[in-house]
């Protein structure tokens, strides 16, 4: 069967249709969505808007925006989960909404968004992340981490592959994954106290790693 939140994006063509059901079923986005705290959430990096569909639909007592700087997948999100009334979706950076909403959100959620950055953007990113928190919230952010396995060498061929060839994925001009120690290094440099890390590698055939920090 598939999965409920699927139904909200059953008015897409099929090509973005299969990009959804391929999203929800490659990555633990449920295991993000799950560890998110309080009303107003923000999914940095939304795509077409699964994670913000697992966010906002059942739940009217949230407010879920989702901000993505590619403009053609918040097309997408807008004609599909953009139609729930507690979804808004934004094409602009992170940076931009730190800037406009400091210290607005519970939660901070983010899905393998750094791997396409070059890394000296890591940490104008994450303070960005931290700046948008209400003293207290949470970040929840997902990577695949090198761990030097054949998952990590699979997840990068594959993601070479959207970027370059494929170009379904918008990126800085970097793409590629950090050890484990490395990341939780710049989301402490940037201001949070790391409360969780999770391998989330088994059933799946890349590397996630979850980390829950708090401001």
């Amino acid at each position: 069967m598939p999965h409920p939140s699927l139904t909200i994006f059953a008015e897409l063509p099929l090509k973005e249709r299969l990009f959804v059901r391929g999203r929800l079923a490659s990555a633990p986005l449920e295991a993000l969505a799950a560890r998110a705290e309080g009303a107003r959430l923000l999914d940095v990096g939304c795509g077409h808007g699964v994670l913000v569909a697992l966010l906002a639909a059942g739940s009217p007592g949230r407010r879920v925006v989702g901000i993505d700087p590619d403009e053609r997948k918040i097309a997408w999100a807008r004609a599909s989960v953009g139609r729930l009334p507690n979804v808004e979706l934004r094409g602009c950076t992170i940076e931009t909404l730190a800037a406009e909403q400091p210290g607005e959100f519970d939660t901070v959620l983010v899905a393998d968004v750094l791997y396409l950055l070059a890394a000296d953007a890591w940490q104008p990113f994450l303070r960005a992340a931290h700046n948008l928190l209400r003293p207290g919230g949470r970040l929840v952010l997902k990577e695949a981490e090198d761990d030097g396995s054949w998952r990590v060498r699979k997840a990068l061929l594959q993601e070479q592959l959207m970027v370059r060839l494929l170009r379904r994925t918008h990126s800085s001009g970097a793409v590629g994954f950090a050890p484990r120690a490395l990341l939780e290094a710049a989301i402490r440099d940037a201001g949070f106290a790391i409360e969780e890390t999770v391998p989330l590698a088994r059933g799946y055939s890349t590397p996630h790693l979850l980390i829950v920090g708090r401001r």
